[in-house]
């Protein structure tokens, strides 16, 4: 009986792929209407071009210069892929109608087998009710509260930057001190938990499982999309077994860090609770005394109206998720502020006594909340960074059912006329160009493509403000928008500049000989010459002070 079933099993979700491949890869569409370069590969088209390696920027530059803002691109054997970055469409996409443009099924697939039922794995409803509990946790108010955790980890950084250079310059991996930091800014402010005290390197399993899970998970990049087809074809009961079973080095590394993940965030989950339960005097024994994200979670939780509980699988799910998404993106984007503050040093030096100036007079150099937030030059320099280089820079989507979407601008079809929406079949695969969107010449002018944070300074081009980019922040897509943005940009925000500020007021950074290179994958890193391995090493000695 147990074989029949599993024999079903297999056909019903072999015929599911086959169907699904010929739909979308033989049948015409009006997405064949539209301008785009010809597929360089049958079996990758230009997928790998868009979404990987360091030659990948020149790529989404020139389909916006060349084809304008919504293009035809081809995925792995053949599929037809929307790449679009047309405000009316975005805001259709992100905002009006975002559960019909909703997160690719592999997607919400691979998060949920690996995070577990987080914010990245879930959709619909029970997205919205996790969004709905954790809002308070990234509150203005609470980002005040969190500004003493930022600051006690930042300093244990800059301590463990002065001893590597007590005698005198040397280079070090700011990479690697950019991602165990925001590891531990994560872990104390968003969990109560330390990974790392930023003296020597960690040992704990967690923390180290958290760091090496999106490469373990990238090396897999080609094959994620089938993700949804394996289920198909796999039942349920056998996944574990299969998993186990598979001969696959970098697989079983990968699952094994997976494990470690749930186990530690059950630990976590439950010492947590138990604190609760014990009142305030249970909060005052936790590191964070209950100020953290997931002790506001769980209390709100709580309190809750029943309907709007969350139960225990989607509460453990956040840990992970959480962590994972606040310390690549934001750890990324801090590497990446510091390689061009060495690759311009007047932009470095401008930035510096900004924050001397201001810190003239504080204790231990720390600047309160509102003091942090106003200085211009610090915030002109992180937006600047943010709309050039997004950490994440496309997002994909897929269409939930048959539907039109809507265009700003008419565009000029390969036929000759003129098209002002786009019908879209049910599954269609859709590309969103943040980076396009940040960096288009028709926005933002001929300059678009060079760092220059002076441009935050005064009034931005009226086509970038009549434009309605539905982007949370700054009329940019990097953190996208809607119901699914980036619901810890503003702790990312005030992360990145605590760091920064005390960083650039102690250390001056330059750049070594070695060649770096930025790589465009889902989350931008930075590599030397041929070596995959993420790095930036850069040289750093003390700031001389005068007076």
């Amino acid at each position: 009986m147990f074989a029949l079933l599993a024999q079903a099993a297999l056909i019903c979700g072999a015929s599911c792929v086959v169907w699904k491949f010929i739909r979308h890869n033989l049948v015409r569409s009006t997405l064949d209407n539209l301008p785009g370069p010809p597929s360089p590969s049958l079996l990758y088209g230009e997928r790998r071009l868009a979404c990987c390696g360091c030659n990948g920027w020149d790529f989404h530059r020139g389909l916006g210069e060349k084809y304008g803002p919504a293009v035809l691109l081809h995925g792995k054997f053949g599929r037809k892929l929307l790449y679009i970055f047309d405000p009316k469409a975005m805001h259709t996409i992100a905002v009006k109608e975002q559960y019909i443009y909703d997160e690719a099924h592999w997607f919400l697939r691979i998060m949920k087998a690996t995070l577990g039922p987080g914010l990245l794995a879930t959709t619909g409803d029970e997205h919205r009710r996790q969004r709905k509990l954790l809002n308070p946790a990234f509150n203005i108010n609470h980002m005040r509260d969190m500004i003493p955790i930022f600051y006690d980890v930042t300093h244990k950084l800059r301590l463990a930057i002065e001893r590597s250079i007590t005698d005198g310059p040397a280079e070090i991996d700011m990479v690697n001190w950019m991602g165990r930091t925001t590891l531990e800014v994560m872990g104390q402010a968003g969990l109560g938990y330390s990974f790392d005290p930023l003296v020597e390197d960690s040992t704990d399993s967690y923390g180290t499982a958290l760091k090496m899970f999106s490469p373990a998970l990238y090396v897999f990049a080609g094959y994620l999309q089938f993700f949804t087809y394996i289920e198909a074809i796999v039942p349920a009961s056998l996944r574990r077994t299969v998993a186990e079973w598979l001969l696959h080095g970098n697989f079983q590394k990968l699952r094994q860090m997976v494990d470690t993940m749930h186990d530690r965030s059950v630990q976590v989950f439950r010492e947590k609770r138990a604190a609760l339960e014990r009142g305030d005097e249970g909060l005052k024994q936790q590191l964070g005394e209950g100020k953290d994200i997931m002790s506001i979670l769980l209390r709100a939780n709580l309190t809750a109206n029943v309907e709007d509980r969350l139960p225990e699988d989607q509460l453990i799910g956040q840990m992970s998720t959480l962590t994972i998404a606040a310390m690549d993106t934001t750890s990324n984007a801090l590497s990446m502020i510091l390689y061009l503050l060495a690759k311009h040093p007047s932009a470095q030096a401008r930035l510096r006594q900004e924050i001397v100036d201001a810190q003239a007079g504080g204790k231990e150099s720390r600047l309160g909340y509102d003091d942090l937030v106003s200085l211009p030059y610090l915030d002109a320099v992180c937006r600047e960074t943010l709309r050039l280089y997004a950490p994440a820079p496309f997002r994909f989507r897929e269409t939930r059912e048959d539907v039109v979407l809507p265009l700003s601008a008419p565009i000029r079809g390969r036929d000759g006329k003129m098209i002002t929406e786009i019908p879209l079949p049910k599954d269609t695969t859709i590309l969103v160009g943040v980076m396009s969107s940040n960096t288009s010449k028709a926005l933002w002018g001929d300059d678009a493509y060079e760092w220059k944070p002076e441009r935050w300074l005064s009034p931005l081009p009226e086509a970038v403000t009549e434009a309605k980019i539905p982007g949370v922040y700054s009329h940019l897509m990097t953190f996208w928008g809607g119901g699914r943005a980036c619901i810890g940009f503003k702790f990312s925000q005030l992360e990145m500049k605590v760091l920064l500020s005390t960083l650039i007021s102690t250390f001056n950074f330059e750049l070594t000989e070695k060649p770096i290179h930025w790589n465009l994958a889902g989350v931008v890193y930075s590599t030397v010459g041929a070596d995959p391995r993420p790095a930036l090493p850069m040289k750093v000695s003390l700031v001389k002070r005068t007076g």
